[in-house]
């Protein structure tokens, strides 16, 4: 063996820790060495790929309910504390954000408190799960809204559902002491009907109720409300959450932190710029409010005739190969943008070029939390033109909080002194008749406070809400048109009582959107399905009655169209009467000729049209109803369906009274026995009503 390899197999031999001895000849040199080198690479590559991995971040995937560990984890930190659980139904994201807020307040009050903060669609993976967690809970409180006509939020459907047709659990919440606040709108019929349902069956079912249910009202000042609830709720957790030696000593003032975002500006040569909508739903999955999908606007027309003053837009989504499913009756949920004068407004006003590239986040560059902000309403870096246009809600009256945000960032010494006022209790007169009562919008406000100039990060967090979606009753039916979702939309425009032209923001999008049939590059809108109950009945063959005037009309157009297709696949139809209303037949009679062809052909027994301006005095649909008495009392007393479509404050109001009075004629019953009546066809799913 030549003088090299000797010298190998010693190095071999060292590094192995073993003896060849002096008989090795130079292919097993050759072998051991070429093994070595194998077996040497193999542990770099390992070690290597082992180094990399560490680098690689993985997307975590939370499941919904607790695993074992995070329960393990839980029991460790309520160690010597009081768990107090809070949860929130919500659909525009007020009641989460109370929820949140909630939670900073009870933490900073009660040091025994462990506080968790709970969407009600996250509780629970399955249904069943539902009791074995509510077993555990002590102290529970509820942030829950109440949507359309009663209707429980989209996030709080499921334990809705579950918690309200389970009724044969009797007494099983001994251990519970829970409050719950509503949120809601007044004008409606059926004002905060989830919170008082769950209220009622919580204490029935055992719960101790701490305060009486909080019925907030969105169409005054909720805030004062949830503001009241807390001061009857604090007096109770003081008596669950103090010592005994505390209770009676005053507590600590709390002061509430302005919520904000981390915001990073971005060089926009370096930075990728994310596209409008941010949260558009990619591949297959469902779409809903967080995750719309993108759709082209494939028809737009004018339905007013040009003698009108007023404007009515029929729109066509092109919904071919997205996966969207819908039903006759549903509704289709629309993300619009604020207009560019609106956006420019915005711009000025908040000292900032709408060029400027940046990103907001809800935790710390450690990636601690920040406190109690709402997720992020976009995945930056995106313009400040995208963001105001797209996610800014830059035309609703301002919350007291951001005028709290706006005052903390006023140069103005009396310009932050008036903005704390009209956000105090002290100044709640005012704040009613000159942000609410006067219809002020968040821009016009800032405009009176110039020198309010708050961060982006504070601005988006704590002074404009996100842009909701608007909702609109589908006026088509999947049977009649399988690629299209049709909506009929007013628009919306006039002077506000300050003297500015209010321009809705999606009804104004949609009267400006840009066809396909006119244009290849046109017009778009990240849309999402909300299903309803507003549904034709089952049998064909059951007779119904459809109440819709104006753009009320929209879902009756959906029906219409489905019995058509029904009509024509050999269906037996049973009777429908439609009652419809506008102004003028020269006017605003929207969808005449084709209201006119589903007479003709059969989709509706009759047809009967209230013109409110063409004659000596104004005729409205319940007028309509009452010459029709005697065949709207044949049809419901004998299992037919009323449904009602339009406006809450006014005609469906008016109608509802117009049906009392029928069926206490027509059947000859007392007061008690028609209300009874009444409530009986709604409980039975046969009196609809789909308002606003």
């Amino acid at each position: 063996m030549s003088s090299g390899g000797s010298d190998l197999v010693r190095f071999v031999e060292s590094v192995l820790g073993v003896s060849f001895g002096d008989s090795v000849s130079d292919s097993v040199v050759v072998i051991i060495t070429t093994s070595f080198a194998v077996v040497f690479g193999l542990v770099v590559f390992i070690s290597k790929r082992s180094s990399d991995r560490s680098k690689v971040v993985k997307p975590l995937v939370v499941p919904k309910s607790l695993s074992v560990k995070d329960e393990e984890d839980e029991s460790e930190a309520l160690a010597g504390k009081t768990k107090v659980t809070i949860f929130y139904g919500t659909q525009t994201g007020t009641a989460e954000g109370f929820a949140k807020a909630l939670a900073e307040e009870v933490k900073a009050r009660y040091e025994k408190a462990a506080v968790k903060v709970v969407d009600l669609d996250d509780y629970a993976v399955e249904d069943d799960q539902y009791e074995e967690k509510l077993k555990k809970e002590t102290l529970a409180l509820l942030m829950v809204a109440t949507y359309g006509d009663g209707e429980p939020t989209d996030n709080s459907a499921r334990f809705y559902k579950w918690f309200t047709e389970g009724n044969e659990r009797g007494i099983w919440l001994q251990q519970l002491s829970y409050g719950i606040f509503g949120l809601g709108n007044r004008p409606y019929e059926h004002f905060n009907k989830i919170a008082k349902e769950l209220d009622d069956l919580l204490c029935e079912q055992g719960g101790k109720r701490l305060v009486p249910v909080g019925l907030g009202d969105d169409d005054q000042c909720i805030e004062d409300d949830f503001s009241a609830w807390k001061e009857l709720l604090w007096p109770e957790l003081d008596q669950l959450l103090r010592d005994e030696d505390d209770v009676n000593s005053p507590s600590t003032p709390y002061t509430a932190a302005i919520p904000e975002y981390r915001s990073v500006i971005h060089d926009p040569s370096i930075a990728s710029v994310k596209d409008k909508f941010s949260n558009l739903a990619k591949g297959n999955v469902s779409f809903e409010i967080h995750h719309p999908c993108r759709v082209d606007v494939a028809v737009q027309k004018e339905l007013h005739k040009a003698e009108s003053d007023r404007s009515c837009i029929h729109l066509e989504f092109d919904i071919t190969g997205a996966g969207i499913i819908n039903e006759t009756g549903d509704h289709v949920g629309v993300y619009a943008e604020n207009s560019n004068e609106i956006v420019e407004e915005a711009g000025k006003l908040l000292g900032q070029p709408l060029d400027l590239l940046f990103s907001i986040h809800a935790d710390n560059e450690d990636g601690t939390a920040i406190g109690s902000s709402l997720p992020p309403p976009f995945l930056g870096p995106c313009t400040l033109h995208t963001a105001l246009a797209c996610y800014a809600d830059l035309l609703s009256p301002p919350k007291k909080a951001a005028l709290l945000a706006l005052a903390a960032h006023a140069r103005e010494p009396s310009e932050a002194e008036r903005l704390r006022f009209l956000s105090s209790q002290q100044g709640k007169d005012e704040y009613s008749q000159w942000v609410m009562a006067s219809q002020r919008s968040l821009l016009e406000v800032m405009a009176e406070f110039p020198s309010a100039k708050p961060p982006l990060g504070i601005f988006f967090a704590a002074v404009a809400p996100r842009l909701k979606p608007r909702y609109y009753s589908i006026s088509s039916s999947p049977r009649y048109a399988p690629n299209r979702a049709h909506v009929t939309c007013a628009l919306v425009y006039g002077p506000s009582p300050t003297g500015r032209i209010h321009k809705g923001v999606c009804s104004t999008w949609m009267k400006n959107a840009v066809p396909l049939e006119k244009r290849h590059d046109c017009s778009w809108a990240p849309i999402f399905i909300r299903t309803s109950n507003f549904k034709l009945p089952a049998n064909p063959s059951t007779p119904i009655i459809m109440v819709g005037p104006g753009t009320g009309l929209a879902p009756f157009r959906g029906f219409l169209q489905e019995r058509m297709a029904l009509k024509e696949d050999g269906t037996q139809l049973g009777p429908a009467l439609l009652f419809f209303g506008c102004r003028n037949r020269q006017m605003d009679f929207i969808y005449e000729d084709e209201l006119n062809n589903f007479v003709a052909q059969g989709a509706i027994s009759e047809l009967l049209v209230a013109f409110s301006r063409e004659g000596p005095q104004k005729e409205y649909v319940q007028h309509k109803m009452v010459d029709k008495a005697a065949e709207i009392w044949s049809i419901i007393s004998q299992g037919g369906y009323l449904y009602v479509c339009g406006d809450a404050k006014g005609m469906a109001r008016d109608v509802h009274r117009t049906l009392h009075t029928i069926v206490q004629e027509q059947g000859g019953l007392d007061s008690l026995k028609t209300e009874s009546m009444v409530k009986k066809l709604q409980m039975e799913g046969r009196y609809l009503r789909d308002v606003w």
